[in-house]
């Protein structure tokens, strides 16, 4: 069940090990539009940069196209809070793993911008999608 994780961010457990969430994660965004620009392998970077151990965790920038450019086109400098952050990384249960998204309403509402509030509502929405269909893949 996708639950509010935070104030910025909503997300789903899931009864799958991580690469594959990860795997479909990158399904189900693509099926509502997004590709992923950036790809951080936060575990590997830790190990790299401070020799420390840490669980298998993925950010991946997300973005849509027509979504991000009617974005960009209001306001230029909102590439400032582009593209929207999904991190999946491998729960604290074995064979488990989290999927959350940053909630594009409330990150696109630092612009104070009432125009905007639609297509942040439309991305949120899409997000949403994509993360309830992973917990029905299987």
């Amino acid at each position: 069940m996708i639950s509010q994780t935070t104030r910025y961010g909503f997300g789903v457990t899931l009864a799958m090990p991580y690469e594959e969430a990860t795997r479909r994660t990158r399904e189900a965004l693509a099926a509502e539009g997004f590709g992923v620009l950036t790809e951080i392998d936060v575990a590997a970077t830790l190990k790299k940069k401070l020799d420390v151990d840490f669980r298998p965790y993925v950010i991946l920038g997300a973005c849509n196209p027509p979504l991000a450019h009617r974005a960009l086109s209001a306001e230029r400098d909102i590439g400032l809070l582009l593209p929207c952050n999904v991190i999946v990384y491998a729960g604290d249960a074995e064979g488990t793993s989290v999927v959350a998204a940053m909630d594009p309403v409330e990150a696109l509402s630092l612009t104070g911008r009432t125009d905007i509030a639609e297509l942040a509502s439309e991305v949120k929405a899409r997000l949403h999608r994509a993360l309830a269909s992973l917990e029905t893949a299987r």
